[in-house]
């Protein structure tokens, strides 16, 4: 089983392990994935920054490993 995907991992760890992720996050607005950022920020710490509640990040948390199952 995949590793499923929580909000403490670094975009890049995420990315890395899961590619298909990205096409949500860049829907979602955040393009973090590609910004110099990405190997030290977490999902949680680059969605509060383009200011997401805590709900949102909830939920595109478990959106992402939906996408992975």
């Amino acid at each position: 089983m995949k590793e499923k995907i929580n909000k403490d991992m670094t975009f890049s760890d995420a990315m890395e392990k899961h590619p298909k992720i990205g096409e949500i996050l860049f829907n979602k607005g955040l393009a973090c994935v590609m910004c110099h950022c990405a190997p030290t920020e977490t999902i949680e710490q680059g969605c509060k920054a383009h200011g997401m509640t805590d709900k949102q990040i909830k939920d595109l948390v478990k959106e992402l490993n939906e996408k992975i199952k």
